[in-house]
């Protein structure tokens, strides 16, 4: 790790930085309310999904002017909600893209959770990334991946307590519908599996695109 003394510096932002986060967020926004108004699987599993994606967007727009992210990271996180927002209107398990995939590739279940569980690697991993690399002054390399690659586990980890917890605790139907293992007994294996394997892929292929997109904001 580098010495504290010599953890980058925030570069001051270009003429216009916020013009792409603030369209993002008015998206955002505008979508929400739209899903929001009579989902087909109910606003309580709308919130059970899209809640921890809120969650997420108000730490980003309450620390944003002390410290501002990537433009990439602002994009992943708007395309991750989206990705919310669409099992939250019908349930992971009962989207229709999802129903489309199982018929026509003859699947056995509905996969639209498994797409779920990796973006819950693959997109958060570059938030973990950029707070690591900008504010610990651990160098890039093998100790960044790891923890990267651990952090994202423990989120995946921490997401089947939630669902278990919101299982037994929410009313049974929204909590088993919340919970989306459609009988698989694997199903949070699986879940925690996939997002590891999520975060190491955006981290094999991403890294360097973001270090440029960071590369706007930050000397890391």
């Amino acid at each position: 790790m580098k010495p504290a003394a010599s953890l980058p510096a925030d570069r001051p932002l270009p003429p216009g930085y916020w013009r792409l986060p603030q369209i993002l967020l008015a998206l955002f926004a505008v979508i929400s309310v739209a899903t929001l108004w009579d989902p087909p699987a109910g606003r309580t599993s709308w919130f059970l999904e899209v809640g921890p994606g809120i969650a997420g967007i108000a730490v980003l727009v309450g620390t944003a002017r002390r410290f501002p992210m990537s433009r990439l990271v602002y994009v992943f996180v708007f395309v991750h909600v989206l990705i919310l927002i669409y099992g939250g209107i019908y349930t992971y398990a009962e989207t229709p893209l999802g129903n489309w995939a199982k018929e026509a590739f003859d699947f056995e279940r509905n996969h639209y959770d498994r797409v779920g569980h990796f973006a819950l690697g693959f997109f958060p991993a570059f938030t973990i990334r950029e707070v690591l690399l900008r504010r610990t002054g651990l160098w890039r390399g093998g100790w960044l991946v790891f923890l990267v690659l651990s952090v994202v586990l423990a989120i995946g980890a921490f997401w089947e307590l939630l669902e278990w917890w919101t299982t037994l605790v929410v009313a049974s139907d929204v909590g088993q519908a919340f919970l989306g293992s459609q009988g698989d007994i694997w199903d949070a294996q699986w879940d925690m599996f996939l997002a590891l394997v999520g975060a190491a892929v955006g981290l094999l292929v991403l890294s360097r695109v973001h270090d440029r997109s960071m590369a706007v904001v930050s000397e890391a």
